[in-house]
């Protein structure tokens, strides 16, 4: 698990490790190895043997974006794992402290204008997914924001809520609650259709910046060279796991929809949306490093 416990890509790691680990009869620990971005994490991973004994818990930002904003990375996520299944997708919400005088995506955006390089963002680490998003908005807003990288979902947070950062990218079950309470005010979602949790936020792409969509994903991976036929049973236990009622309704509960996808369907969205990124990240001149 790249990140620190607390977020919601560690609570899915739960959720599904402990599933999993009753439907095997071997317990699954979840290691919190946070650091870089999710980069350290993922390094152990891709060195673990390849038995089906370690899994690694991938968020999409280190699988499709990472490889294009790190001149060298201590992974390779398109040849050191073999993917297994992505677990779920969790939309991201534009929010910023209550102190920013903007109310919607059009007035962040004249306050950015009219203020360039002021309004900070965080996120939880460089190529990351909420990353991207501020870099997607800056480049098809034409604004100046300065990216603050945090050590996860969870110190992210406490920075917008504290306001030592003015806004963020945040995953939904992350924002929510504190949106609720008036800590933090929800602009939009940065998803191309809006969520059940909250349907009265509009999409950014409806509230002025048309096809703007970066949506967050957790996948499990497996070191490469681990045998297919150990892939395909985890693969089978991991979808049953899914499909089960308390599993999708603990997922619900983060804000995330289950997906289950097949290996070979795993690796075709990895692909697309590491050229996606690429091509945002030669055109913006992005770098993590």
């Amino acid at each position: 698990m790249p990140f620190p416990p607390g977020g919601p890509a560690d609570a899915l790691a739960r959720i599904v490790g402990d599933k999993l680990g009753q439907a095997l009869g071997q317990p699954f620990v979840i290691e919190n190895k946070p650091g870089a971005g999710g980069n350290i994490g993922m390094e152990q991973g891709a060195k673990a043997a390849a038995d089906g004994y370690t899994l690694t818990l991938a968020p999409t930002g280190n699988l499709t974006i990472a490889p294009s904003l790190y001149a060298k990375l201590p992974y390779d996520p398109a040849k050191d794992y073999a993917p297994i299944t992505v677990l779920a997708t969790v939309p991201n919400i534009l929010i910023v402290h209550p102190s920013v005088p903007a109310r919607s995506v059009a007035e962040l955006i004249a306050l950015a204008k009219a203020k360039p390089g002021t309004l900070n963002y965080a996120s939880p680490g460089n190529g990351s997914g909420p990353h991207l998003a501020g870099e997607l908005l800056k480049s098809m807003a034409g604004i100046d924001l300065v990216h603050v990288p945090f050590n996860g979902v969870g110190p992210a947070m406490t920075g917008v809520l504290a306001g030592d950062v003015q806004m963020s990218f945040a995953q939904s079950s992350a924002a929510l609650p504190h949106v609720k309470s008036g800590k933090v005010i929800a602009l939009g979602v940065a998803s191309r259709k809006r969520i059940a949790a909250a349907p009265e936020l509009p999409t950014i792409a409806e509230a002025g910046l048309p096809g703007f969509d970066v949506t967050s994903w957790y996948a499990l991976v497996a070191p490469a060279g681990t045998p297919a036929t150990v892939v395909d049973r985890l693969h089978a236990e991991i979808v049953k796991v899914l499909g089960s009622a308390d599993v999708r309704e603990k997922i619900a509960a983060l804000g995330a929809e289950p997906v289950g996808n097949t290996p070979v369907e795993f690796t075709a969205m990895q692909r697309a949306e590491a050229a996606r990124w690429a091509k945002l990240a030669r055109e913006a001149n992005i770098h993590a490093d």
